[in-house]
């Protein structure tokens, strides 16, 4: 009796965590619990705008995957530029990133989001999330791709407009006119314009 009650007890516990396996695996529940935990620290109160903004993108950090942004971005480019190149462009890149995503999400403070849709193909996968306001719906939809058992976001796409799209065509112009040491001054002049912003009084 004693043993049949241990076999039902280890059984219990290797479905449970099976399904947590699986459930962490999700990509949909991937980006809900990160949209969550963003949502989350965006109403509280207790910190302010500059904790806030760190703590997102410490969370930001964990779920994307900006080298693989960067690589998107720069497309054929990317193999032309050195190591030296590539690690540079995606520590600015992914700050750049982390403020354009962030700086979007704050003015969504108080609104529910809905999840009405996963598409998964093999090792890639799109979410459709939608944020409910009280006049509208806004879908942000994340590609992500699967990576060593975990769900990391690529690109998101914010009313139709995809993240790396808006800067890919940009910085290809800069890169053919002005070669990466171009393309570096003028990121770190927009980091730099963007601070400035953000430590102006909301």
């Amino acid at each position: 009796m004693l043993k049949h009650i241990i076999h039902v007890l280890v059984l219990g516990f290797m479905l449970t965590l099976a399904a947590s396996t699986q459930a962490e695996q999700s990509p949909m529940l991937s980006v809900q619990t990160t949209v969550d935990a963003i949502l989350g620290i965006l109403t509280n109160a207790e910190i302010d705008r500059e904790q806030k903004r760190a703590e997102m993108r410490d969370i930001i950090n964990k779920r994307f995957d900006f080298r693989a942004m960067s690589q998107r971005t720069l497309a054929t480019n990317w193999k032309k530029a050195s190591k030296d190149e590539q690690k540079q462009f995606v520590g600015l890149f992914a700050q750049l990133i982390q403020n354009s995503y962030i700086g979007k999400v704050e003015a969504y403070t108080s609104e529910t989001v809905e999840y009405p849709a996963e598409k998964i193909k093999g090792k890639r996968a799109v979410v459709d999330t939608l944020i409910i306001t009280s006049s509208k719906e806004i879908p942000v939809n994340y590609k992500l791709y699967l990576k060593k058992a975990e769900w990391r976001v690529y690109d998101v796409i914010i009313e139709g407009v995809s993240l790396i799209s808006s800067y890919r065509s940009t910085y290809q112009e800069i890169v053919k006119k002005e070669g990466f040491p171009g393309l570096f001054v003028k990121m770190e002049a927009k980091l730099k314009e963007l601070k400035t912003l953000d430590s102006q009084p909301s």
